[in-house]
């Protein structure tokens, strides 16, 4: 048997039974459990001492090896230093020997432990071979010494006192974890063995922050608005209710879905430029792109028209694929590298109805007269065009736009990035609009980003008129009444639901907003298309909905308890009749030496 089996010294006629967590053999995984804890226990191991720095605070495993990358063959470094890290393999050399493979902050080192240098500091050997024989994959130990380089050219940190365990490690961490179900219920374990899934996890925090300082160079302010609120507004979607205790408010309070109007609302009060990174929640589906909880990142910059918009939307996104593109090729590689070719400005960009028009091969009727749902429908089938969506009886116009619009537009964003500009107003009511020079229809001053055949980016010249953003509330409103027979907290299949005019808003607005430009992306949508992944929950620390709500208890049957000491016993029993066996030995050797003597 390979020496780094991560199976117990003891337990080696049963580590062919060693099914880790993929196959879910609970009564196994407890079996090893305990006989993990009664090594330990017998060894008087079984500790998790407090960290100190009596010998200087630790060295982190990447500075180590920044810092003596440049140590020869052979050679060793005058400092001594402490490195803390997880066991990923045990190699033991004779007795004597012993070389572990230690990772921390996703980097590697290698520590060498050599009895013959040790044994000077006191160390005696039988010491020396107990840690050695104790040590398992996924302890983490703390090793002091100096850096060398071995004959093989492996930087490493040669122990002059024996390693110290600060945490053993009670479950088998396997070398491999495919299953799926598997590998997203036991997250923590995923993110051990499997590198491409903590690797997409650190692309999300490390575009985070990219977003950050982006925003932060450019004299944005980055604040925090309310989660919970009377009301969800600024997007339309299904949001998530809530009861309050607080006997001073006692109402049903909402879940933001977006924190568009509050940050607009700090615009009005003297914030020109605000950008908020944060949580939003839809009642909605889960699918491959989509999760009920969400992280958005918006931005209002007062004085910013939607060709403004634009050009910062590309210089965000170029930027992010050349910060990404380093990223993977030093630090995060086993991530798939990034063509900088899709990213070549200017984007494309189409508008909306005039591109449609030629798609479908007819002009669309008037979207804002009020039988124009009708209308459409009824051009739909005399051309017949199929779509999603199309025979559901309570669709909405701007529903109906919108799956033409991915039908026929958004798939030009497959070979490059692609801005669909001037919505029909039906579809924005919280953005300017204007009439259209091309078309005579009623259009939004917005834009959409497309990258991949994905949404991306939203982002609108926001209405600032009160009077014309009540109007513009009430149409919807109306709108959602008349075509889906919908009512204020009734949703459609959608999310669609006909919204109340929100009056506290409107009534902000006549204190002056600013000509503004807004913005929005979901960086789940972000992280998918840098880390090459397609589902949002690799995006998400520990996935989706679903599977934050049947992570496994920690709770065990008596019918695995059962099996895994009987399992215990038969393993005390072999260890008795094999030390027994071995006392025989020894006498018969006795014995034959007497005889010869």
């Amino acid at each position: 048997m390979n020496s780094s089996t991560p199976c117990l010294q003891f337990l080696r006629p049963y580590a062919w039974k060693w099914t880790p967590v993929g196959a879910r053999n609970t009564a196994y995984l407890r079996f090893y459990h305990l006989a993990r804890q009664h090594e330990l226990i017998q060894s008087n191991a079984l500790k998790y001492p407090r960290i100190r720095h009596e010998g200087g605070a630790p060295m982190r495993i990447p500075i180590f090896r920044e810092k003596f990358k440049d140590v020869e063959m052979g050679k060793h470094a005058d400092e001594e230093v402490i490195i803390h890290g997880r066991v990923q393999s045990v190699r033991r050399a004779g007795n004597k020997l012993m070389f572990l493979d230690l990772k921390g902050e996703f980097e590697h080192v290698q520590g060498l432990c050599n009895f013959n240098k040790l044994q000077v500091t006191g160390v005696e050997l039988g010491e020396f071979k107990a840690l050695a024989k104790l040590l398992n994959r996924g302890d983490i130990v703390s090793i002091t010494g100096r850096a060398t380089r071995t004959p093989t050219g492996e930087l490493s940190i040669e122990a002059t006192r024996l390693p110290e365990l600060l945490t053993p490690a009670l479950a088998p961490l396997p070398f491999k974890l495919e299953d799926e179900e598997v590998r997203i219920q036991h997250r923590h374990i995923d993110m051990l063995v499997n590198r491409k899934t903590i690797d997409t996890l650190r692309l999300r925090s490390h575009l985070i922050k990219y977003l950050r300082d982006f925003f932060h160079d450019r004299g944005f302010l980055e604040f925090q608005t309310p989660i919970l609120a009377e009301n969800a507004s600024g997007a339309t979607a299904r949001p998530f209710t809530v009861t309050a205790s607080e006997t001073s408010v006692n109402k049903n309070l909402a879940m933001r879905i977006a924190p568009e109007l509050w940050l607009k609302r700090l615009v009005v009060g003297g914030v020109d430029k605000v950008f908020e990174l944060g949580p939003a929640f839809r009642n909605e589906g889960i699918d491959q792109t989509h999760n009920p909880e969400f992280t958005m990142c918006e931005f209002y910059s007062a004085y910013a028209n939607l060709d403004d918009l634009i050009t910062v939307t590309e210089e965000l996104i170029c930027g992010a694929a050349s910060h990404c593109r380093d990223l993977i090729a030093t630090k995060l590689d086993s991530l798939p590298a990034i063509d900088m070719s899709q990213y070549q400005r200017p984007f494309q960009q189409v508008e909306f109805i005039p591109a449609l028009e030629s798609a479908l091969g007819f002009k669309l009727p008037d979207l804002a007269a009020s039988s124009s749902r009708e209308d459409l429908l009824a051009l739909l089938k005399q051309h017949k065009i199929e779509i999603p969506g199309l025979n559901k009886p309570d669709i909405t116009l701007a529903k109906l736009l919108d799956n033409l619009a991915s039908e026929f537009l958004e798939p030009y964003s497959l070979t490059k990035p692609l801005f669909i500009t001037h919505h029909p107003v039906c579809m924005s009511p919280l953005s300017k609009s204007f009439v259209c020079p091309k078309t005579g229809q009623h259009v939004s001053a917005r834009t959409e980003l497309f990258i991949n055949g994905k949404e991306l980016a939203n982002m609108y010249e926001e209405e600032n008129d009160p009077a014309s953003q009540r109007q513009k509330f009430v149409d919807q409103l109306n709108a959602a009444k008349r075509e889906a027979s919908l009512a204020p907290g009734v949703y459609n299949d959608e999310g669609e639901s006909a919204m109340e005019v929100d009056e506290s808003y409107v009534q902000a607005l006549e204190s002056g907003l600013p000509p503004t430009g807004g913005w929005g992306c979901g960086i789940e949508r972000m992280v998918m298309l840098f880390s090459g992944t397609k589902r949002i929950s690799d995006c998400l620390s520990f996935g989706n909905l679903r599977h934050v709500t049947n992570v496994p208890g920690a709770a065990r049957t008596g019918e695995d308890e059962e099996k895994a000491k009987e399992m215990m016993d038969e393993v005390e029993k072999k260890g008795a009749r094999e030390r027994k066996q071995e006392k025989g030995k020894e006498k018969e050797d006795v014995d034959v030496s007497d005889g010869e003597a």
